[in-house]
């Protein structure tokens, strides 16, 4: 959020004078109080002000630096996410490469009956083995997938800013959105709901920056 002139004047004089009312700021000012009412609101509404009846405006503390970091940190995964792309947990390395291919991503969940996630497998994956010259046809993507306790998830309830953590830190591409189940063994199981992607976090990114 970048300030207009005039809002950083009325910040500073609400800064240095607060709590002091919009008919007085707008006095300093040279303009009416009307004219200053959608900076007043942008203002107060970003959290930079605070106005109390029949006291005036003064200044919370808070920076557009601090709101955009506040407006991230209540984003969740689950505000976000997207379907996620997987392959059967018996298929093909072939099967892996056609879906990749035909949806256009980076990775696949792999998961067994009920969604419940099996493996990860990356473009890296699958590129290493159609370069080993083994049938790709015949070959099961179980060879060549990453698989627990070695994969990184995250839940719908998991800020966005802890997954984006995630993402940079592991250096992968995208992450599973699981939801922990009992299976009738009472053993946790993850069932893959969803998908967060470097590409997600940079749409967010950007619809942050245009406001949204």
């Amino acid at each position: 959020m970048e300030l207009t002139k005039r809002q950083e004047k009325i910040v500073k004089i609400v800064k240095n004078e607060g709590p002091i009312t919009g008919s007085k700021i707008a006095a300093k000012l040279s303009l009416i109080r009307s004219t200053l009412r959608p900076d007043l609101a942008i203002l107060t509404m970003s959290g930079i002000l605070e106005a109390r009846p029949r006291v005036g405006y003064y200044y919370a503390g808070k920076t557009p630096t601090n709101f955009i970091a506040e407006a991230i940190q209540k984003i969740t995964v689950g505000d976000v996410k997207s379907v996620p792309v997987v392959v059967k947990a018996d298929a093909t390395v072939y099967d892996a490469v056609v879906t990749m291919f035909l949806e256009d991503v980076g990775t696949l969940f792999v998961v067994r009956e009920g969604g419940i996630l099996d493996g990860i497998i990356s473009r890296k994956d699958l590129l290493k083995a159609t370069m080993g010259g083994a049938d790709i046809h015949k070959m099961p993507i179980s060879v060549v997938m990453t698989r627990m306790p070695n994969l990184i998830t995250t839940t719908p309830e998991e800020p966005i800013l802890v997954a984006a953590e995630k993402l940079t830190g592991r250096e992968v591409d995208s992450l599973p959105v699981v939801r922990v189940l009992l299976n009738g063994d009472g053993n946790e199981e993850l069932e893959v709901i969803g998908r967060v992607t470097k590409t997600t976090i940079t749409r967010l990114f950007v619809e942050l920056g245009h406001g949204k």
